[in-house]
């Protein structure tokens, strides 16, 4: 396929999304964007600020980041204006370390379930809809994804989760991207395909795999995409 359909393609998902995002973004304050500043995130962001730019983005900051997440961070929130809630876990890295060890190497799932979901759930709650850059291509335990759906948080509260990325490849993202002129995180410079706490990323193990840098292949999601148990 040629640079020009490529582009050509990337420019009629956009008007998708836009067209997704117009539906829901309102003036009441009831949508939130989750933002990891990766990629998808980022052209997400970017579109809901289009429509809102007082769109509230949330940013799980787990203490834990590379610098350069955090860096880009601050200069993009600066840049973009966003309305930017960081979403703090109840310890410090300090203090849980002192608490428990260094959880991220002994309880990976317990390490995300204090610094990430419980964080994201407890704010996500406060909103009618949720819109995430999540899609298909990064897992196979994505490739279900629908790009509307309720999602049940714990003590029973329902949440409208987009993902209007849902079907677009990596390739769309890129071109995506360069098409709005959105500058990346440059650990993607480094080689890093799928990026969150710096204890808990390296490089790909498998080229096909952007997420097979995560928590050393002990495991693949972080939690905050899984529902809460009805029971």
């Amino acid at each position: 396929m040629s640079t020009a359909a490529i582009i050509t393609g990337v420019e009629a998902k956009l008007a998708e999304v836009r067209s997704a995002l117009a539906r829901e973004i309102t003036d009441k304050g009831d949508v939130c964007v989750t933002c990891s500043f990766q990629a998808e995130d980022m052209l997400l962001t970017r579109l809901a600020l289009d429509l809102d730019p007082n769109v509230p983005v949330l940013f799980l900051d787990t203490g834990y980041h590379f610098a350069e997440t955090y860096e880009y961070r601050d200069r993009m929130a600066r840049e973009w204006k966003m309305n930017l809630f960081n979403l703090l876990p109840e310890q410090t890295v300090a203090q849980q370390e002192s608490q428990f060890g260094i959880l991220n190497q002994t309880a990976p799932d317990q390490c995300c379930k204090l610094r990430k979901v419980d964080p994201l759930f407890k704010a996500v709650a406060n909103y009618r809809v949720w819109v995430t850059g999540l899609r298909r291509e990064q897992a196979k335990s994505r490739t279900a994804l629908e790009e509307s759906a309720m999602f049940a948080l714990p003590g029973g509260t329902h949440v409208l989760k987009l993902a209007p990325l849902a079907s677009w490849t990596t390739r769309d993202v890129w071109y995506g991207c360069e098409q709005l002129g959105i500058p990346l995180l440059p650990l993607y410079e480094r080689g890093y395909s799928s990026i969150g706490c710096e204890p808990c990323t390296m490089l790909p193990i498998d080229p096909n795999d952007p997420r097979s840098g995560r928590w050393a292949g002990r495991k693949v999601e972080c939690g905050i995409h899984i529902e809460a148990d009805p029971r």
